[in-house]
């Protein structure tokens, strides 16, 4: 061990005489723990909503929207087959999407509401691959001269605002009605619940409603036309460059929009959030080093004699810095390692049990803290907090190591 390692850690170890500059090498340790744990804990909360968010959402949508300018199109079974056959593709749907009223026999409320086919529709969207959904058509028995009720399946939170269960009837009104002597008419029809899905998305689960794509083309009066084409990609982070091929591929008035431009805004935020807490919680290991530089130079004034003595004896100006940027990095590194082991324990806890549960209709889903921890941005957060204590200690150790032997014998 070289000299100003072993001198620095006598310093460390020994008794200090004025207890205020023990006090504050203590409140720099813990300053620089707190920082550390606290930013661990919030990026490691942050990108867990970032990752859960996009798998709730991915579960509830598809990955790519393929629409035409101009509304719906008749030729979707001939789309659907060369848009399967672009490289990256999985699998493909048709869609109808159309907004209506709800009505049941304890409320009503508004939904959006979508016509998919349920043989493919489970392939694009996971949440729906148990649903049942019968069209108008199914349900004739012998002796019935009309079909029964057609099926709908509603998100979760709709079927509680509307008070239903499953097996209820309740009646959707739609705007795209018919004209009469008295005016325009809404379309209105009675369908059969037949079950619920459950996206974890508050929104999703609050706003949307599942009809056969059969019953959604009759009452919208749109004939063998479709509003669009659901896809789903072998890989979500290539599926804008396999948005645009399939453009390419297709050419005008075709368009689409994959799950990143749809949800853009929402990704940016909780992107911009996780680096605005970063930045104010890196203030307190700012806040940490202050005080590491504060214990330092008040060590430095303790310590003036025996640094005349180092110096009178042959130490260089680099051997002095050395020791007193050493004894600032070990109180940094005791602080860091703390608030890592802290801050991995705190997000066990709360990956592990269920401390506290969010709100739906604020935090978009209902679920507790998700936490994900990343082991770059841990990383990151040691590094960080490691340089702002090696640039506390540059101060100090450049003031110590400017200090003349004699006038310091003389005056110490």
């Amino acid at each position: 061990m070289s000299f100003e390692f072993y001198i620095s850690g006598r310093y460390l170890r020994a008794k200090q005489k004025q207890a205020f500059v023990s006090l504050i090498t203590l409140l720099s340790i813990a300053g620089v723990m707190v920082g550390v744990m606290a930013l661990i804990v919030v990026i490691a909360v942050m990108t867990g909503f970032d990752a859960d968010l996009k798998a709730r959402i991915l579960g509830g949508q598809s990955q790519i929207m393929l629409m035409r300018h101009g509304g719906g199109f008749k030729n979707y079974r001939l789309v659907m087959t060369e848009v399967e056959k672009t490289k990256g593709v999985e699998a493909a749907t048709p869609f109808i999407v159309s907004q209506g009223m709800l009505r049941s026999k304890s409320g009503a409320a508004g939904a959006v509401i979508r016509g998919i086919d349920p043989s493919t529709a489970g392939r694009v969207m996971k949440t729906l691959e148990q649903l049942e959904l019968p069209d108008s058509s199914a349900g004739k028995t012998a002796g019935q001269s009309s079909p029964q009720a057609p099926g709908i399946v509603l998100g979760k939170e709709l079927a509680r605002n509307l008070g239903v269960i499953e097996g209820d009837l309740i009646y959707l009104i739609s705007p795209h009605g018919m004209l009469s002597p008295i005016g325009h008419l809404p379309a209105m029809k009675q369908y059969k619940v037949t079950g619920f899905f459950q996206s974890g998305m508050y929104e999703y689960d609050q706003t949307f409603g599942f009809i056969h794509i059969k019953d959604a083309q009759k009452m919208l009066r749109m004939g063998d036309s479709v509003s669009g084409i659901d896809i789903r990609v072998t890989d979500i982070y290539k599926a804008r460059d396999i948005a645009d091929q399939i453009i390419v591929k297709l050419g005008f008035p075709y368009w689409a929009r994959d799950w990143m431009q749809m949800n853009q805004n929402l990704f940016r935020a909780l992107k911009m959030e996780r680096w605005v807490m970063a930045i104010i919680l890196i203030l307190i290991v700012l806040v940490a080093a202050f005080n590491i530089a504060s214990s330092l130079i008040m060590l430095v004034m303790g310590k003036t004699r025996d640094i005349a003595i180092l110096k009178a004896m042959g130490a260089t100006n680099k051997s002095i810095r050395k020791i007193f940027v050493f004894n600032g990095m070990v109180i940094g590194a005791i602080g860091t390692v703390l608030g890592v082991c802290l801050g991995l324990l705190l997000c066990t806890l709360l990956k592990h049990y269920d401390i506290y549960e969010l709100t739906g209709d604020i935090y978009y889903f209902t679920t507790t803290l998700p936490v994900k921890i990343e082991i770059l941005w841990v990383l990151g957060i040691v590094a960080a907090a490691m340089v702002i204590c090696f640039l506390a200690t540059l101060y100090p150790a450049r003031q110590a190591a400017k200090l003349e032997p004699v006038e310091a014998i003389r005056y110490g």
